[in-house]
């Protein structure tokens, strides 16, 4: 693999291409006309047009890529004298769990590690959440550490503040097996291979990244990474997740992908967006991660601040508003003259089952039979 460990540097990081692409490419010379990465590299400009129907950006991308082999092969000595491991996709070595869980579409084509590898194939779960999360939160993350570690599963974290750092440490604590999931290249991060020197030599952590080795903290790396943290686990627990930023973003990824996530329940006085995703199908758990059979999530503060006011009838007038179209909140407030803030009314709508919400720009709103009524109009 170390012979071919510059093409499969080359390949991943074919810019603007994306997995899929990436990913389709490699099914074409690899798995059906049984090259191997080296072979289809050597192979004509006229070869890699005719084979495979590239168009002329993408040749002008693989030639370009074919003239940095050099440099990339300096680099794979470097990362192999230093003890990193590169594991491409068809290698038996690549995590299977992120393998099924991604597929081509968005599974990375190779994968920079140090540690124990194996401990990709055992069963694993992410414990993730909010960089400021409560104490609350950060018990729940510990608790389900601490339960996951008992049962030999290994926790996956994404090496932030808060939830992130919570579940690491306390895998470490309980004497837990670990993958650290990098927001930057696996060569930069040589204060966190001191820092886990012990547990790297044990056997008990895995430090893995998908991007370019000497790549520098990024926050779209941050955000980049989310989905390998969630893909490289069996099951994955919210502790604390806001409206917006990585966790959020993750979990409702995750659910339009069909993954089960579940999500602690929070207490009624806190103001997270826990319940939130709960409403949108996430699995309402508690302390030990035990899902709760009957739970109405209108027990937050988030939803009782809305739910307790006197606007009842305002709150009928909205839906039976929405029955008569699509609109924005700004639509709404206007229309009906509400005496609401934007964000009040946005946390109504969203709680609400038989609300649709629309993607668009500005997003806007209707009810989900209304909306029905109108896709039948236009089939």
């Amino acid at each position: 693999m170390n012979k071919e460990a510059a093409y499969w540097i080359a390949l991943a990081h074919l810019p603007r291409w994306g997995h899929l692409k990436i990913n389709n490419l490699i099914i074409k010379f690899y798995h059906e006309q049984k090259l191997s990465i080296e072979d289809f590299f050597q192979l004509s400009e006229n070869d890699w047009k005719n084979q495979f129907g590239l168009e002329y950006k993408e040749l002008e991308d693989l030639k370009k890529a074919k003239s940095e082999l050099a440099n990339n092969a300096f680099l794979a000595e470097s990362l192999n004298n230093e003890g990193y491991e590169l594991i491409p996709i068809i290698s038996p070595a690549y995590s299977r769990t992120l393998k099924e869980n991604l597929k081509a579409a968005h599974a990375p084509a190779l994968l920079y590690v140090k540690g124990n590898k194996q401990i990709m194939q055992e069963k694993s779960i992410a414990i993730v959440g909010s960089r400021s999360a409560s104490d609350k939160s950060l018990q729940f993350t510990d608790n389900i550490a601490k339960l996951a570690s008992k049962e030999y599963k290994v926790v996956v974290s994404g090496f932030a503040k808060g939830v992130d750092s919570q579940a690491l440490d306390s895998a470490i604590y309980y004497k837990g097996q670990s993958i650290i999931v990098l927001p930057q290249g696996i060569m930069t991060f040589g204060s966190g291979f001191k820092k886990y020197y012990k547990q790297l030599v044990d056997g008990d952590v895995l430090v893995l990244s998908t991007f370019f080795p000497k790549a520098p903290w990024k926050a779209e790396l941050a955000m980049a990474r989310n989905p390998i943290i969630y893909g490289l686990a069996d099951e994955i627990y919210v502790a604390e997740s806001s409206e917006k930023g990585g966790t959020w973003s993750g979990v409702v990824d995750g659910l339009r992908k069909n993954r089960k996530i579940y999500v602690r329940k929070p207490e009624p006085d806190e103001n997270t967006a826990n319940n939130l995703l709960i409403q949108k199908g996430a699995i309402a758990v508690d302390f030990n991660g035990i899902p709760i059979k009957v739970y109405k999530p209108i027990e937050s503060a988030l939803l009782t601040s809305i739910s307790k006011e006197p606007s009842v009838n305002y709150e009928n007038k909205i839906l039976e508003f929405l029955r008569t179209g699509e609109y924005s909140v700004k639509d709404i407030l206007k229309k009906l003259q509400l005496n609401w803030t934007e964000k009040k009314l946005r946390d109504f709508l969203k709680v609400q089952k038989e609300v649709e919400t629309i993607n668009k720009k500005p997003m806007r709103f209707t009810m989900k039979d209304s909306a029905i009524k109108q896709k039948t109009l236009f089939d």
